[in-house]
């Protein structure tokens, strides 16, 4: 039997990860230089650029001269770029900003002439449910994943799009290998063997890798290999590999599709990594992320309203924001420094938003949740305090504050007078809310940015409650403030960490086994089922290739089950166990890729020490919960995250 082998080339770019952006687009300059030569003299018939234009732009930054050359190649359909503007993690981002990503990369990626386009997610770290929802409303019928598929079939139905799962994945350098053509053929033989066994009469080869360039004989290469590849004898199959593009494949085979169809999420890691761990390594990222997506939107939101006169400067923060949501960058799996951009493009998100909201504020004479004035307002709660000039003097441009301007500055929040609902109390050494008592608890890790390091004998240590008193409940971890509203109970801890390799969590004792959760993901409410008993410590892989399967998910700012809701700023990652929820507020390691790594049997990345990911110093965690069913979540979210608008 013989089975076309539809072959394209591509390269997978992180535009910073365990080297810095400047360092990695000095490689790109050379890897796209050769790659746009080799287009030109029609050595290869086509090159797919990873389905994001963020590294294009990068590339023409510096090289501005090969625009003309840029936009001719793609009208000849040699060059295919987009629909994303940069490869974003799918659980931590929300709909919103994934809509802008879609949204800015759309726009680039047709003024460039580029005309057809595949939801292309071939490295993010397993797929929402919700993705194929959001590329529909763009128009976009195709989509390519991989990561999180399990045993699914090389095409199949996902929530209504044809979708393409690259069995082997889109790692595949063995064209650049320093081995004999024999060799490669019979190691190529083996994969197609394996994407073979999902697939039908033709296969789907990426030929490619992380930051790779393309072989200036790889059409010989190809040739060489497809005689060698008729020699082999030992079964039925004869495979011919041509170059060509993605698009002539999803043609090719657009009758399998409806034959296997998934309406679920996509965070099967049985077959390969999904790196979960990401979802709470680097916690400040994910709380920074949180903070600026919200005042994003509401910045966008109230000039909207009132005009459109910042319409350039949020497409810039958004450009921003998408940048840091790179999934190697919210993953918090880069180097300190790569993390240290992250939150330097974080703070003039966060500056930009606000000086839009204040402007608007005074302009419009409105207030805000949150606001900056130099009189106290009633109904309003004093949160801070500084020395300065109060806003309205900056933002008119017709004044100059003095020395006379000078004054004291109130951070205000809106805090109306209300009757708490929910029992709460601290007795006999317990937290309990309602029927549910709240512990803090923490483990030892001996994982890294991509996963935490389960012990095996890790029983954990649990916080000794000592007392509490104006409004400040005092442990043996960290004192924790607590707030209380009509409906939720708010809880913010301040602490200064000099702990290494640890999870920190805090923990639901519910009066369940829970067997099922509802979060947030992509700004809706999915469920996810579990295993209450099951117990990762007793799975620790000792295969090859095997990351243990877990009983932590990721959430956006909402997880909640049995009808007790809890709601965070920047708590990324929740955990069933038993009859508990927990939450965690701190996940700290020190290498990106640990090859000793308790949870997971091979590396995922280089071993680099990064000694931020242990998150010294001064951490915060805030989080709110209530008694609400997962219908009602969004009146809850408006309470933590209020909207101006």
């Amino acid at each position: 039997m013989k089975k076309q082998v539809i072959a394209y080339l591509h390269t997978h770019w992180d535009r910073e990860w365990y080297r810095e952006f400047e360092v990695f687009r000095l490689r790109l300059l050379r890897v796209f230089d050769n790659v746009l030569n080799m287009l030109e003299q029609n050595k290869i018939p086509s090159f797919y650029f990873d389905g994001q234009v963020s590294a294009l732009l990068d590339y023409l930054e510096i090289r501005p001269e090969k625009e003309e050359l840029v936009r001719k190649l793609i009208a000849e359909k040699k060059l295919y770029i987009g629909p994303c503007y940069t490869l974003v993690d799918e659980f931590l981002t929300d709909k919103t900003a994934f809509e802008k990503n879609l949204e800015i990369g759309l726009n680039i990626s047709k003024n460039f002439g580029c005309t057809d386009f595949i939801g292309y997610l071939a490295d993010t770290f397993g797929h929402s449910q919700n993705i194929p929802k959001i590329f529909k409303e763009f128009g976009i019928d195709k989509c390519v994943v991989w990561r999180g598929c399990g045993d699914i079939p090389s095409e199949f139905t996902f929530n209504g799009i044809n979708t393409v799962n690259l069995i082997r994945g889109y790692f595949m350098d063995i064209f650049s290998a320093p081995m004999t053509i024999e060799k490669k053929a019979e190691w190529l033989k083996g994969n197609l063997d394996k994407i073979a066994e999902k697939s039908g009469d033709y296969l789907l080869l990426p030929i490619g890798a992380d930051h790779l360039g393309v072989e200036p004989d790889i059409t010989e290469q190809i040739e060489k290999i497809n005689k060698i590849l008729k020699q082999f004898k030992n079964d039925d199959t004869e495979y011919e590999i041509n170059l060509s593009n993605p698009f002539e494949y999803f043609e090719l085979v657009k009758d399998n599709f409806k034959q296997f169809e998934w309406n679920d999420e996509l965070r099967d890691n049985s077959k390969t990594f999904i790196l979960q761990g990401s979802y709470s390594a680097r916690l400040k990222l994910k709380q920074y992320n949180v903070k600026c997506t919200y005042l994003l939107e509401q910045a966008n939101k109230l000039q909207k309203k009132y005009g459109s006169e910042y319409t350039s400067i949020i497409e810039y923060a958004y450009k921003l924001l998408l940048k840091n949501q790179a999934h190697d960058g919210i993953c918090g799996c880069s180097t300190d420094l790569v993390h240290r951009e992250n939150i330097t493009r974080y703070e003039k998100i966060i500056q930009i938003a606000n000086t839009i909201i204040e402007e608007l504020r005074f302009k419009y004479n409105f207030k805000t949740p949150i606001m900056e004035n130099k009189d106290l307002l009633p109904e309003y709660k004093v949160i801070g305090k500084h020395f300065g000039v109060e806003n309205s003097l900056l933002y008119d441009t017709q004044k100059i504050p003095v020395t006379e301007d000078f004054t004291d500055i109130y951070t205000l929040k809106y805090s109306p007078a209300v009757k708490p609902q929910i029992n709460f109390e601290v007795k006999n050494g317990k937290i309990r809310i309602g029927n549910v008592e709240m512990e803090f608890v923490r483990f030892k890790d001996e994982g890294d940015t991509y996963n935490f390091g389960a012990v095996a004998d890790d029983i954990g240590e649990k916080a000794e409650i000592y007392s509490f008193k104006n409004n400040i409940i005092k442990t043996s971890f960290f004192d924790i403030q607590v707030e209380q509203n009509e409906e939720l109970i708010n809880f913010k801890i301040e602490w200064d960490n000099k702990l290494k390799n640890k999870l920190w969590q805090v923990k639901f004792n519910l009066k369940s086994p829970v067997t099922e959760t509802y979060s947030e993901d992509l700004n809706s409410i999915i469920k996810r089922e579990f295993d209450p008993n099951y117990d990762m410590r007793e799975h620790l892989p000792k295969v090859r290739g095997i990351e243990v399967k877990t009983n932590f998910a990721p959430m956006q700012r909402y997880v909640g089950t049995q009808g007790f809701g809890v709601i965070t700023k920047g708590l990324t990652e929740y955990e069933v166990k038993g009859k508990s929820l927990l939450i965690t507020l701190l996940r700290s390691t020190g290498v990106i890729s640990n090859p000793k790594n308790p949870s997971r049997s091979t590396p995922a990345g280089p071993p680099i020490e990064v000694l931020e990911a242990q998150q010294l110093g001064a951490n915060s965690a805030e989080f709110s919960v209530g008694f609400f069913e997962p219908e009602n979540y969004q009146k809850y979210i408006d309470i933590v995250f209020p909207q101006i608008v």
